[in-house]
């Protein structure tokens, strides 16, 4: 895993300044957001076909908001049991019943385990969507964890990175009274399509690089 080359790469494209702020600013703004999250699974299956700069074009943005609108659909569909679970237990948990309250307390545990287990497989399922930019994607469970078992150390390793470029744009977006994150908020979702990409050509026995 090249860690470095997932936060640089960006840097290459000519007009990174440009492409990356317009994802800034398309990031700050609900449902229009959609396209930023569209754009970076477009730049994510660049990646899957080794086309690592220069970074697409903001020239799609009707398809872009539909491949950033799939994902949000799944997410709601992905709510369900957690809202359910952290519905029912406040009610059961302060119920005079200690029967009730053991099995409010477990229903909040499975809710926060649930939540784990989605947040560790869902970048596997990304990156079925991206090479397959179809809602079923998202239900593929059976293949996404066949590919993070098969790919465990380096599937680790890029869900932690992710985590830490986002920890650190938000940090540094909050420099010059928050002006930055209209970079840096953005920067951390090609930086984390980066490092899916490194696990799947890893995966593949293939070394993604910039394509002239």
């Amino acid at each position: 895993m090249d860690i470095g080359r997932a936060f640089t790469y960006p840097f290459e494209d000519e007009d990174w300044l440009k492409k990356i702020a317009i994802g800034g600013v398309i990031t700050l703004i609900p449902v229009v957001n959609f396209i930023a999250v569209g754009y970076a699974f477009r730049t994510l299956r660049n990646l899957l076909e080794g086309r690592e700069t220069p970074l697409p074009e903001w020239d799609d943005w009707g398809g872009d908001f539909m491949l950033g609108l799939i994902p949000a659909l799944a997410a709601i569909v992905y709510a369900i049991p957690s809202g359910l679970l952290s519905g029912i237990a406040p009610a059961l948990t302060a119920s005079d019943s200690g029967f009730l309250g053991v099995i409010g307390f477990l229903c909040t545990c499975l809710s926060v385990l649930y939540g784990l287990a989605l947040g560790v497989i869902l970048p596997a399922l990304y990156l079925r969507y991206a090479k397959n930019p179809e809602f079923s994607a998202f239900f593929q469970f059976p293949e996404a964890i066949a590919f993070i078992r098969e790919n465990l150390s380096d599937y680790i390793i890029a869900w932690l990175m992710s985590i830490v470029a986002a920890i650190a744009a938000s940090i540094v977006g909050s420099i010059a009274c928050g002006i930055g994150v209209i970079f840096t908020s953005f920067l951390a979702f090609l930086v984390w399509a980066h490092l899916l990409a490194q696990v799947d050509h890893k995966a593949a026995g293939t070394v993604a690089g910039p394509v002239e």
